[in-house]
């Protein structure tokens, strides 16, 4: 068959599809997500037979868990904190259990930037917390040990800091790409006009703490930078040269007026609040506690040192990249860790392991060999270490929880190489064994994963109890 022009109508489809534009060809993540069996899927019905051989069901009770309300309330918003949960989250918790506990002892052995510790004291509640990472450790002990400090001192000091040129940004940072040329210039005047300030009085230290803070909650809004949840460069930001003094100012004000707040309302607070700088894998704790309340590392691909390594370089809690990975090879391990590490735990005889955890284990292995390739061969033993990691934890509070006392955390779960990860129930399931029962577990949001976006994953809040 030929058309009016002489050509084959076969030739003439081929010349017409020849200019039509053709579709990229796929890379090697695209096309595992493109056929993985996981597309369309969620937890609810990965969690099934788990949730059978537990003997409950997940309760759906949605609630605001995330940080970003923090930005509002009094001493939480002194500094930003993408991780951590709400402020009106742990006051839920504290007002359930009002009737069981009249004058609870609080603990949160991942405090992050403090909110358990902070909203606890707010109620005028004994609290502690365990934290790694210095700069968190830094900030949530300022939060909670400077609320007599004198607001007009706070302000005249901040406001007379000297304007000389004398500090330079960390030398292991990218700080020229991190900051335009003018905003890198003026914070490192203003860092110089803190460094200057030398305390001579303890209510001066404190006053020094709370400029630092300041100082680190200003800088990523100061940078080309964005955390969302993960650091990363932003294209829509502009930020002029003047802008680290506006914040500055800004943040200083806000700090004043919540200590004009707290020391006009707050004043009957006693309460003791402490953070210790430590590991919770191993740390000896010197009280017993009636409710813990925390939301631990979740097993993802968010590196929680690398993620505060602007603040941390800045205000000198690590000098470089080793520093930054030893703290992070301390911590309840993510997937960014090294593969030293792994090995070394991979030939570990003395681990936490069940019968869940060796399924999963052996379903991701062949996984990652039917993918053929896959950014961490390695993830089943990484997978293995945060629970060995997490059983640790739970392993040393759970010892000093009061009987009746009630361990709460937050935590998500994770899909991976088109592996189920049901991160709750396995530390359900840690909880069951170190003699806790399960009271309940709540859905509190659905989520997304990372991996295959239209898989559904859940955030929930597990409640263990230790009977009296």
């Amino acid at each position: 068959m030929q058309s009016d022009n002489g050509t084959s109508a076969v030739a003439e489809n081929k010349m017409r599809y020849d200019f039509l534009p053709t579709r990229p060809a796929l890379n090697a993540r695209q096309f595992n997500i493109s056929r993985s069996p996981k597309q369309g899927g969620n937890s609810d019905d990965d969690s099934r037979s788990y949730l059978e051989e537990l003997g409950i069901e997940i309760i759906e009770n949605p609630q605001p868990i995330q940080f970003s309300p923090n930005a509002v309330k009094i001493v939480h918003r002194w500094s930003p904190y993408v991780q951590g949960f709400s402020a009106q989250f742990v006051q839920n918790i504290l007002d359930r259990y009002s009737q069981d506990y009249a004058n609870p002892s609080i603990l949160d052995p991942f405090a992050g930037s403090g909110t358990s510790i902070v909203q606890s004291k707010l109620n005028n509640f004994e609290s502690y917390g365990i934290e790694l990472n210095p700069l968190l450790h830094f900030i949530a002990t300022a939060k909670v040990s400077t609320w007599d400090v004198d607001p007009k001192a706070l302000l005249q000091i901040a406001q007379t800091l000297p304007r000389e040129h004398v500090f330079h940004a960390p030398s292991f940072l990218k700080s020229t790409k991190h900051f335009n040329a003018d905003v890198l210039e003026n914070l490192e005047i203003l860092k110089s006009g803190l460094d200057d300030f030398a305390p001579v009085t303890s209510q001066e230290k404190k006053i020094k703490d709370l400029m630092l803070l300041a100082f680190s909650a200003i800088l990523i809004e100061s940078s080309n930078l964005k955390r969302s949840p993960c650091l990363g460069y932003s294209s829509s930001k502009i930020v002029r040269g003047h802008v680290p003094f506006e914040l500055f100012e800004n943040k200083i004000r806000e700090i004043a007026s919540d200590l004009r707040t707290l020391q006009d309302q707050y004043q009957h607070i006693r309460a003791q609040s402490r953070i210790w700088l430590a590991n919770s894998m191993h740390f000896e704790h010197p009280n017993t506690y009636d409710l813990i309340i925390t939301s631990p590392p979740y097993m993802n691909g968010l590196d929680y040192v690398m993620n505060y390594k602007i603040e941390m370089g800045w205000l000198g809690f690590a000098e470089g990249h080793r520093q930054l990975k030893s703290v992070k090879d301390d911590m309840v391990v993510c997937d960014n860790v090294s593969k030293k590490l792994i090995r070394d735990f991979s030939q570990q005889e003395d681990r936490y392991n069940n019968r869940w955890l060796a399924k999963i284990k052996e379903e991701m292995t062949l996984n990652i060999a039917r993918r053929g390739r896959y950014r961490r061969p390695d993830m089943p033993e990484i997978i293995h270490k945060y629970f060995d990691d997490m059983y640790k934890v739970m392993r040393q509070v759970i010892g000093v929880l009061r009987p009746n006392g009630r361990f709460i955390l937050v935590v998500g779960d994770s899909l991976i190489a088109d592996t189920y990860l049901p991160t709750d129930l396995l530390i359900a399931k840690i909880g069951q064994e170190l003699g806790l029962t399960i009271e309940k577990i709540e859905k509190a949001r659905n989520r997304r994963s990372g991996q295959i976006r239209s898989y559904k994953l859940r955030e929930t809040i597990i409640t263990l109890h230790k009977e009296g």
